[in-house]
């Protein structure tokens, strides 16, 4: 930032809490992104928009043309209102800095959150959050368009969902299984020492590690199906407005959601500046 003009809204303590993870490497690529931004724009200083476009950019990928006013429109603003809904309304969840329907990469849609300032210790709590508001947009488009008209959108979520919930049961001993490492250094279920009871004991323990990551899957959908179900007409407002807009920043969309239902307050979310 020493080489960087900032606008004077713009403080260190903003930038970072946009940039969780980032490298100083790619802190100084994000400024550059932001400094090429801020001089096409014709604009003295950089602004918490061109640090957020970058962060889109270099995360994300470039930006792409906007579907127009579709079904697959309409379809992709639900998913992504029903990411955001959740993280939204489950206390443990990260809070939302934005949904977009503005393409980037392979996404068609985005939503942001705002991760909390330690991410290296997570609570059982918070992990079951992030597995039921990435189910968000599955179960959005499950309650809205009907079981048979699910689409692939949810491709990448799920492989999330279950990698998160299956470290649950073998890294994290966050299951029934009880308190259990049953992972070896290489990431793989542990099989015991003794080779002559290795095919019993790594089946049995298969079977109930993939019984209990189902079980926290199953749970989790089920309940971000009766969110959805429970607020269907907050969902409709929602994704209008994000149709209209293309994109609704984490305050607004809070405020809406406000109105029909009761907005938990996270600790760690800090009003844009």
């Amino acid at each position: 930032a020493r080489n960087k003009k900032l606008d004077q809204s713009v403080s260190l303590e903003a930038i970072a809490r946009r940039t969780p993870g980032f490298t100083g490497a790619d802190l100084a690529n994000l400024l550059n992104e932001a400094a090429i931004l801020t001089a096409r724009r014709r604009k003295e200083g950089i602004t918490l928009t061109e640090i957020d476009d970058a962060v889109d950019r270099v995360v994300a990928g470039m930006e792409g043309t906007p579907l127009v006013d579709s079904k697959s429109k309409r379809l992709i603003a639900y998913h992504e209102v029903g990411h955001a809904l959740i993280g939204t309304l489950v206390k443990d969840h990260d809070p939302v800095q934005k949904v977009t329907l503005i393409p980037r990469g392979q996404a068609q849609g985005l939503t942001w959150f705002t991760p909390s300032e330690d991410q290296g210790l997570i609570s059982r709590s918070q992990l079951k959050a992030r597995i039921t508001g990435a189910l968000g947009g599955r179960s959005a488009e499950e309650v809205i368009f009907g079981r048979d008209e699910v689409t692939t959108g949810a491709g990448n979520d799920l492989q999330q969902v279950t990698g998160m919930a299956r470290q649950m049961v073998t890294r994290f001993g966050m299951s029934d299984l009880g308190p259990l490492s049953l992972e070896s250094q290489q990431g793989e279920v542990f099989l015991g020492r003794d080779w002559t009871t290795r095919s019993e004991y790594s089946e049995s323990i298969a079977a109930r590690i993939d019984s209990q990551v189902r079980t926290i899957v199953e749970e989790c959908y089920k309940n971000a199906l009766q969110m959805m179900r429970d607020h269907r007409s907050l969902m409709d407002r929602l994704v209008d407005l994000l149709i209209e807009k293309e994109t609704i920043d984490g305050e607004e969309f809070r405020r809406i959601v406000a109105e029909y239902a009761e907005v938990p307050e996270k600790p760690q979310y800090v009003p844009s500046l």
